[in-house]
């Protein structure tokens, strides 16, 4: 569709910052103009005297393509015929005080692979897509009663070529989805792909919110990779983050030689911890750009949801000393949210939160922040730091395991086990177990047991499935030779078998968000370390039972309390010798017997395994005695 220079109506809805689709608008877009072909380019660079776009095609000499300011709020367009998909080109801005700045196109689609800088005109459209079964699949089923199981991922880290150079996004289709697929998980998490000129900021300090990284190849090709994940019933969520960006020459920061995306603040500006500068989010042309952002990648990407990142320097000022709330940032958030849902109603908006704001699962209309799911960091922090405790002293830490059942459905959780929690020297979630070689595997498979039978979705970081004994290396590949050692090849197969568990059990998801889905039967056992619970579904008479010891301790005979009158069937104990355990297993259907045992009118008695998960499906019976 030709673009032409932006109507009032669209600069006066860019300016109140209700413009949600200003990358129409926005940046450099093949187009005809009085039958030339060309390219339309369109910026906002509020404070600046003159603005040119220079490029490939004219010597990067703006002399003959200064722009014209179309509004009294800074807007700049210009046509130039001729110029074709595939060239270099940037701004180049006069300031106020004479000096002249060269940046990069904040709407450009496409970029220089780093070190190099420039914008690169393209052409988003031409691509056929062919995941239409999956986009109306996932209207069918509301996602809260669906078995969500994501890898987090990172591109530039998961496998690399013998060279060392990088996969591209074509060329990681081919590799990564078989294996999501056979593992079972249902969906991928993408760390930041947006264009970024610094490795190891893992995308986190971004230039480009237009752009997909050009470390892996072209837009279309990126469409290619979540085309074919859609294909294999994989959903694709980014992690996108709207609180802060770089502050390289090129990219965002002054960008007319005045804060424009930013506070004109410094004390608000500067994000000091990160070395980065914060959005302003009182700014409503920055909330055109940024939740054009999320639309965009929507619209043109089919993205399934975002992981928000940092929530909490969003909600809270950065550099106070007290928590101080920003209110423009949870306005900016709740019509985020809002705009969102209107465009994709089972669209995932995960807040990457680690405050106790209320309501941040909430829709807004309720009082709530508007995004429908929040990463359980107080549950991650909790059984990790319990974990990581020696065993004689976890009889002191019993209530880290079980106060998240406090909370567990104020919000609608995902538990995380993330890139965070294994690097900068915090060590694998192996590594992180204590006592010796054998322990570690066996106490790493009761953690990843407890994450899939607690009530939540749930994350892993790549690496985490076949328990990678270093922590993340963010410049090399994932440590894959590690399957030809015997624990890791076993504990790869667990991780198999409990994701495929996880998936076949509804009950293990269907009432994540449902208080009567849960019921401790025995939640105070700190002598022993040892948990015991049930999950119900939403049939009745049917549950699973789950006990968990924390201690190398075998027990024989040990006396469950049991909701119904039935056989109890082992259909998970991570201790199976097939997994690297001792088998300390219940190979045989186990008959509940009357009696009162933690209060509950039936019992059965069974073997606990050393450091170890048991899961037991009741087995249906017509007409059982129920509780």
């Amino acid at each position: 569709m030709p673009v032409a220079t932006p109507t009032d109506f669209e600069i006066h809805l860019f300016h109140e910052g209700n413009l949600y689709k200003s990358y129409d608008i926005f940046g450099a877009h093949v187009t005809e103009n009085n039958g030339e072909k060309g390219m339309h380019f369109c910026v906002w660079a509020p404070h600046a005297k003159q603005v040119r776009v220079v490029g490939d095609f004219n010597n990067w000499s703006g002399e003959n393509h200064e722009m014209y300011k179309v509004s009294q709020g800074g807007i700049w367009s210009l046509f130039i015929s001729g110029i074709q998909t595939f060239q270099l080109y940037k701004y180049e801005i006069v300031c106020q005080n004479g000096n002249t700045l060269l940046k990069s196109d904040p709407y450009a689609f496409y970029s220089e692979k780093r070190p190099k800088t420039a914008s690169i005109t393209y052409d988003l459209s031409g691509y056929i897509w062919n995941d239409r079964k999956w986009i109306q699949k996932k209207k069918i089923k509301p996602i809260y009663q669906k078995p969500v199981m994501i890898y987090e991922f990172h591109f530039g880290s998961w496998k690399k070529k013998d060279d060392g150079s990088l996969y591209s996004y074509r060329e990681m289709a081919d590799l990564l989805i078989p294996y999501v697929v056979d593992y079972g998980f249902t969906h991928i998490e993408l760390m930041p792909i947006i264009e970024h000129p610094y490795d190891r900021s893992w995308g986190y300090q971004g230039t480009g919110y237009y752009s997909a990284t050009s470390r892996f190849g072209t837009p279309h090709d990126l469409m290619y990779f979540i085309d074919k994940c859609h294909q294999n019933e994989i959903g694709v969520i980014m992690d996108w983050v709207p609180g802060h960006f770089c502050k390289d020459a090129h990219g965002l920061y002054m960008f007319d030689g005045e804060p424009v995306y930013e506070y004109s603040n410094e004390h608000d500006r500067e994000n000091w911890v990160w070395g980065t500068a914060n959005f302003d989010l009182g700014k409503t042309e920055v909330h055109s750009f940024l939740i054009s952002s999320a639309m965009f990648w929507i619209d043109n990407f089919h993205i399934d949801g975002f992981r928000v990142d940092a929530v909490a320097n969003l909600l809270y000022w950065p550099n106070q000393g007290d928590a101080v709330e920003n209110p423009f940032a949870v306005n900016f958030l709740k019509k985020l949210n809002e705009q969102v849902f209107n465009q994709d109603p089972n669209f995932l908006m995960i807040a990457e939160d680690s405050t106790n704001w209320p309501k941040v699962t909430h829709p807004v209309y309720e009082g709530g922040l508007g995004f429908n799911y929040k990463w359980n960091m107080g549950w991650m922090n909790d059984v990790l730091k319990y974990m990581e405790a020696d065993v004689s002293e976890r009889g002191n830490l019993h209530n880290l395991i079980t106060f998240s059942l406090l909370y567990a459905y104020s919000e609608n959780y995902i538990l995380p086990f993330s890139h965070d929690e294994v690097v900068h020297g915090k060590r694998s979630l192996l590594n992180k177990m204590s006592g010796d070689y054998w322990q570690k595997f066996a106490q790493y498979r009761l953690l990843l047991g407890y994450m899939i039978a607690h009530p939540g979705k749930k994350l892993l970081f790549m690496g985490g499935e076949f328990a990678q004994f270093d922590e993340w290396k963010d410049l090399e590949q994932l440590d894959w030779f590690l399957d030809e050692y015997e624990m890791h090849h076993k504990a790869a197969i667990f991780s198999r078998d409990l994701i495929r568990l996880y998936l076949k059990q509804k009950i293990l998801f269907e009432t994540d968000h449902k208080q009567e889905g849960f019921e401790w039967i025995d939640a105070d056992n700190r002598e022993q370390s040892i948990f015991s619970f049930i999950r119900f579904g939403m049939r009745p008479n049917e549950a699973l039972i789950v006990v968990c010891n924390f201690t190398p301790a075998v027990y024989h005979e040990y006396n469950i309390g049991v909701p119904f009158e039935t056989k109890y069937t082992e259909v998970m104990n991570s201790d199976d010798e097939r997994y690297g355990g001792s088998h300390q297993i219940n190979p045989k259907p186990l008959v509940a017997k009357e009696g009162q045992v933690h209060n509950k009118p039936f019992f059965i008695s069974m073997t606990i395994p050393p450091y170890g998960i048991s899961v037991l499906r009741a087995v249906k019976k017509r007409g059982a005695k129920k509780k």
